[in-house]
């Protein structure tokens, strides 16, 4: 028999033992020994501080190669400068990429916990084989001691290029999980049905970024110059023991930690849904019956609400299907053709929710297809320029250290005083929403490609005008030039990851907060794989036109890159506008009342 509205009802009544168990414990979570996470005992600020530290040591660890790795590539592997870019991007795109397999493992198997301190282990052991491979010698590349720019350096032979790439891709294995599973670790720490948990897990999110700085700093002034002036091995040997390190420090806080319970695979359930819908619209005979349950069957969800005294409360609330993508309204029957494609409410719901997030997750792409260009094309040409700053020689992979400095600087400023200041005015718990903070990225990314072009313009001019085209000494011109571009794309970073890791966080059904977060890495990922497709889509094309690839061989002086940068100029232009439009019609999940 169909169960009424009151049997329904009849099993949500609770005991007084379980009233009291749910106020002591925290629904949906556990500890690390697998037993209910307790109020007071688990989660919180302190419990997430152990994550903002363990973060600053796994992005030094990371960072430390990934910033000064197409140097290495190019000058003790003798990579092409073009085949080393696109190397790093591809390198780089497969960590960030691999974010989503550490937060779908995380939401649907494992905990964020216990993917970290996998994650963190398969990293070690890359990095470990990175390091003896720059230790030893006949493991690299011969030496080539040319000085033309024009002169091709015998490469790797196939052994040694797959130990390069095993290490590589290890590091990249590693990576991914910790980017996956870290910022959603962090973010569950916080009680979302109170205020101050949801502004405590907003400052997270600020100081994430912060710590990400932190570790940048130390990666790309300190562990950049010991591989430049003592050798690559020591580089890589820092970053192994860090990485090693972060794993202890990361277990100190296990006794305080809280973790939401894995509820089986999302990807499961979006496919369920849009197949049950495809099925009910085109096969089903009694298509008028496929919806019967939206009107007829309500189920019950809880809600939090405000009450008169601006607290937070648990009510129960009826839940209705919404009339946005009525298309997969369709997925509820209540004579589902088999078993599996049975769906509720609450899934066709989440699985709008989640086809709600994706344009806005896919205008994001582009801005990082610019960030990209801090790892490849701007470190080489900073190197083909004046590297000094009086009587001190910085290292071209140090030029991150520019946007770095000024995110730790703006960051508690954001926090601190921009934030408090827009609540002001506002009348809002955020004071800025996230799409505006992501639309703010994708602005400032579009001015830094515009700045990068001219910055290219001139550069090229100095080295014609002063006869060095083919010549490796540095240029007559200061590399605080490209130091512009990074000013502005760290900016732009600064607003949009923490925008949408706490976007992505907060909008994204509870079984799929982690999967969701990991998408801030995947728009990494595919930025760093659209910008080794434009290159090469952009070498074939001008090839075919001009004889010559824009972007094509060992001597980036002959290169056409101010071309490339007004390219990608453009592109971020006509992102921008299309991301207002997704943007402005974005509905949030929920917005809790608020007391004026």
């Amino acid at each position: 028999m169909p169960r009424t509205c009151h049997d329904e009802l009849a099993t949500t009544q609770t005991t007084p033992a379980d009233e009291e168990h749910q106020i002591t414990t925290w629904e949906g979570y556990v500890n690390w020994r697998n037993r209910p996470a307790l109020k007071g005992g688990h989660g919180g600020m302190l419990a997430a501080s152990f994550v903002l530290v363990v973060e600053v040591l796994e992005n030094l660890a990371y960072l430390a190669n990934a910033s000064n790795l197409v140097l290495y590539l190019s000058k003790f592997m003798h990579f092409s400068p073009s085949s080393s870019a696109n190397i790093v991007t591809n390198f780089m795109g497969t960590a960030f990429l691999l974010a989503l397999l550490g937060g779908f493992l995380s939401d649907a198997f494992f905990t964020t916990y216990h993917i970290y301190l996998i994650s963190a282990t398969i990293e070690f052991m890359g990095l470990l084989i990175l390091t003896v491979q720059a230790h030893i010698s006949s493991m690299k590349a011969p030496t080539c001691s040319s000085t033309s720019r024009n002169t091709k350096c015998e490469e790797l032979n196939s052994g040694k290029a797959a130990m390069l790439y095993t290490g590589l891709y290890l590091v990249a294995l590693g990576v991914g999980g910790i980017k996956g599973s870290l910022p959603s670790h962090g973010a569950e720490q916080f009680d979302e049905k109170t205020a101050q948990g949801r502004k405590q897990r907003s400052t997270f999110f600020n100081y994430y970024v912060f710590c990400l700085s932190c570790g940048a700093l130390i990666a790309v002034t300190f562990v950049v110059w010991i591989e430049d002036n003592k050798g690559w091995q020591w580089g890589f040997g820092i970053s192994t023991a860090t990485i090693l390190i972060s794993i202890p420090i990361f277990l100190l806080g296990s006794a305080i930690y809280r973790m939401k319970v894995p509820t089986g695979s999302p990807i499961t359930t979006i496919f369920k849904v849009l197949a049950a819908a495809v099925y009910n619209t085109c096969f089903s005979k009694t298509p008028s019956k496929a919806i019967v349950s939206m009107n007829t069957t309500p189920s019950y969800a809880t809600e939090t609400s405000e009450d008169e005294g601006g607290h937070f409360k648990e009510t129960a609330s009826i839940q209705i299907t919404t009339q946005n993508l009525k298309f997969l309204n369709r997925a509820i029957t209540n004579n589902p053709v088999h078993p599996i494609l049975e769906c509720t409410i609450k899934q066709v719901e989440d699985v709008k929710i989640v086809l709600h997030i994706l344009p806005i997750f896919m205008s994001t792409i582009m801005l990082n297809c610019c960030l990209a260009q801090l790892s490849t094309f701007s470190v080489q040409q900073a190197a083909t320029m004046n590297t000094n700053i009086g009587s001190l020689r910085v290292p071209p992979a140090s030029l991150p250290v520019f946007p770095v400095l000024f995110i730790m600087i703006l960051a508690p400023v954001y926090n601190h005083i921009i934030i408090p200041f827009a609540r002001k005015i506002t009348k809002t718990e955020t004071g800025i929403t996230h799409l505006q903070r992501i639309g703010m990225g994708l602005l400032l990314s579009f001015v830094a490609m515009a700045v990068a072009a001219l910055v290219e313009m001139k550069r090229k001019r100095v080295a014609v005008q002063s006869g060095l085209l083919n010549s490796t000494k540095p240029l007559p011109i200061t590399f605080l030039w490209v130091a512009l571009q990074y000013l502005f794309l760290g900016s732009a970073d600064l607003f949009s990851l923490a925008g949408m890791m706490e976007f992505f966080f907060t909008e994204a059904p509870f079984s799929m907060r982690s999967l969701a977060t990991a998408l801030s890495w995947a728009s990494l990922a595919m930025g760093y794989y659209l910008s080794s497709v434009l290159v090469s889509v952009v070498n074939h094309i001008s090839s075919t036109f001009h004889h010559t690839p824009w972007l094509h061989g060992t001597n980036l002086n002959h290169y056409h890159l101010e071309r490339f940068y007004w390219m990608m100029c453009v592109l971020s232009g006509l992102n921008f506008l299309q991301y207002l439009i997704w943007a402005n019609c974005y509905k949030y999940k929920s917005t809790q009342p608020e007391k004026n």
